[in-house]
């Protein structure tokens, strides 16, 4: 990782900047947005339909080819629902698309391009219409769905279970164990003696976590000069 030559006062700029703008675009387009939030590259998000709600401490990773998709398309307008807990990761290319209802429980994160969807969105002979059933998805606290798994339509997942790397979950995961393959079958049981560091535990006080890590940006930042950071800008080399 190369070094973040920005002066502290560029980044704290940067951030500020960040979060009016999560809050002025982000925070209409949803029905509840969590305090203290953070939404990485938020012009970069995609976020669609109503009954959208997300917790406090959440953080969202956009990047330009890999925005993160939250999206619900109901059977009627004002119909389907995502809920999203406390302290939830949403890693980049990670999307959420509801037809019905999807609920992801406190301290779950996406790994890149992980996909929950509620429904096959056409029917096997019909399709122009989706199938009638309604088919939740539900996730529990403090799981960990792998890079590019896949959670379909009807999946329950217990707390603190895993859903390992391109992982295809078509039936409901109990709690405590990891699950791999396609179909998603389980591989191995946690042992929960063990207890669970949680990213709910990491943010239980979000006030202190923000002067901790201002802390930190101070530190790593101090002495930086701006010409020195506008210069690697406009003429980078290998010593930046």
């Amino acid at each position: 990782m190369r070094k973040d030559l920005r002066p502290y006062w560029v980044k704290k700029l940067y951030l500020r900047y960040r979060y009016w703008y999560s809050e002025h675009f982000i925070r209409p387009k949803v029905d509840a947005l969590g305090d203290h939030h953070t939404i990485m590259k938020p012009w970069y998000a995609h976020i669609s339909g109503p009954n959208i709600r997300i917790g406090r401490s959440v953080t969202i990773i956009n990047e330009r080819d890999q925005p993160v998709r939250i999206g619900v398309w109901g059977r009627e307008p004002g119909q389907g629902s995502i809920t999203i807990g406390d302290a939830v990761l949403l890693s980049p290319g990670s999307r959420i698309s509801a037809s019905h209802e999807i609920t992801i429980g406190d301290g779950t994160m996406l790994a890149n391009g992980a996909y929950v969807t509620d429904s096959d969105w056409h029917g096997i002979y019909d399709r122009i219409k989706r199938p009638p059933e309604n088919t939740p998805v539900h996730i529990g606290r403090n799981c960990w769905l792998g890079d590019g798994c896949k959670v379909l339509k009807g999946v329950t997942i217990g707390d603190n279970s895993i859903v390992g790397a391109g992982a295809v979950v078509t039936k409901d995961v109990p709690a405590n164990v990891i699950v791999a393959g396609n179909p998603a079958v389980v591989v191995r049981e946690l042992d929960t003696s063990q207890g669970f560091n949680t990213r709910v535990d990491f943010f239980a006080d979000p006030e202190g976590h923000e002067r901790f890590f201002d802390g930190v940006d101070r530190m790593v930042l101090h002495g930086n000069s701006f010409w020195r950071w506008l210069r690697s800008l406009v003429w980078p080399t290998k010593s930046d």
